[in-house]
């Protein structure tokens, strides 16, 4: 029989602009001492960790956690595009849930330079190529633009020719994540902007404006996930566990259905809630907050209906109804998400952890969304991965 598992203890440290940040071993070292600090419990507790991160040599998980202690233990290095943080914590959560491990470290964090996502290896073919080989099928590629916001931007206008969503309805969701991060310590961008202001912004890749693309970020957010043993045995009282979690992959309707919005995940998206709610025998109108993965207004807005937020073709009056901020039935990306906070893509999954947590523990502050019992996270990674997690009070 499966065990539950808790969450003893999250930590993140606040996130900066490339060039203005710590080397990434430091940032993953202080992030994972604020988990263990969160938790009570020293390093030598830890049986296993998993430490993910995109731009990097290989065992530079090794070279983060060793500023912790140097145990012995297993340390696995974890790569799995932006879905990495949120790939590391799936690893720590099966870990314990089979008895593999009392208590696993997961970790992640990015150290990224200026500018949009690039090829880093320029001599072999890349893993992306069949998801720019489909994007080029539907709606041609421009070289002079950076590729993942043709892939999202181009999911935005499948939505807009579906359904006539307006562009200044992808916009709001910007204004919306600034005003949740004014309250943010930790998030990048954090001052106040208007919907005049984001559709004025330079057009990156129509509907999308680049106040509408999350900026590259450096920063590192951990976990630390138990058994409920582990934590009767150490005098420990976690208030959160990991209620439901799935991780999917691409199907053939990715590729097959000629539809941008399941190149960039919309199916993975919806499968893994599927199996999420059915784990846990909820349903979405349960969810009264959730951290998704807003890498480009576009996607946040596709996966309110991949997440089942709200029924397809539905997320414009979803948006512009307010159901999606504080007064609303789910108030999504309390934390400023991807767009304000920042994506250093190895930590991003974690740090969604961290603030579901601090919801779950009513220790917020101004973020708070009172009484929220359940938590939701959506974490995705083109090539492909997405991770749905449920995290709930206790």
């Amino acid at each position: 029989m499966a065990r539950e598992v808790f969450v003893a203890g999250v930590g993140m440290i606040p996130f900066t602009k490339p060039g203005q940040s710590e080397p990434y071993a430091v940032m993953g070292a202080r992030a994972a001492g604020a988990a263990l600090d969160d938790a009570g419990i020293g390093y030598d507790a830890v049986q296993q960790a998993y430490v993910g991160y995109v731009y990097g040599d290989s065992t530079a998980g090794q070279a983060a956690v060793y500023g912790v202690g140097l145990s012995g233990i297993p340390i696995v290095n974890v790569n799995n595009n932006c879905s990495t943080g949120s790939t590391a914590l799936f690893l720590a959560r099966q870990a314990v849930e089979t008895g593999a491990a009392d208590c696993v470290l997961a970790l992640g964090f990015e150290q990224m330079e200026p500018g949009a996502l690039g090829t880093v290896f320029e001599d072999r073919p890349s893993p992306l190529a069949r998801f720019n080989d489909a994007m080029r099928g539907i709606q041609g590629f421009d070289g002079d633009t950076p590729f993942a916001a043709q892939h999202f931007g181009g999911a935005g206008r499948a939505h807009q020719h579906l359904f006539g969503t307006r562009a200044e309805t992808f916009a709001a969701i910007s204004v919306k994540a600034r005003r949740h991060a004014a309250h943010n310590p930790y998030a990048l961008f954090r001052a106040p902007i208007t919907l005049e202001e984001v559709m004025a912004a330079k057009m990156i890749f129509a509907p999308l404006t680049r106040l509408q693309c999350c900026p590259p970020t450096c920063g590192g957010a951990a976990a630390i996930v138990c058994s409920g043993d582990f934590a009767r045995r150490h005098g420990l009282s976690p208030r959160v566990r990991i209620a439901a979690q799935a991780m999917t992959t691409d199907r053939p309707s990715t590729f097959a259905d000629h539809d941008m919005r399941k190149v960039v995940g919309y199916d993975m998206t919806r499968a893994a809630a599927a199996q999420v709610y059915e784990i846990a025998g909820i349903g979405p109108e349960d969810i009264p907050v959730a951290e998704l993965h807003d890498c480009f207004t576009a996607n946040e807005l596709i996966t309110y209906e991949g997440l089942g937020l709200t029924p397809e073709g539905t997320a414009e009056r979803f948006i512009l109804d307010g159901q999606n901020t504080y007064g609303g039935t789910c108030v999504t990306n309390p934390s400023g998400g991807l767009l304000s906070k920042g994506h250093p893509l190895g930590a991003t999954g974690l740090a969604q952890c961290a603030e579901l947590v601090w919801q779950l523990r009513g220790s917020a502050g101004p973020r708070q969304v009172e009484g929220a019992k359940l938590a939701l996270q959506h974490n995705l990674g083109l090539g492909g991965a997405c991770v749905v997690t449920l995290y709930a009070a206790v």
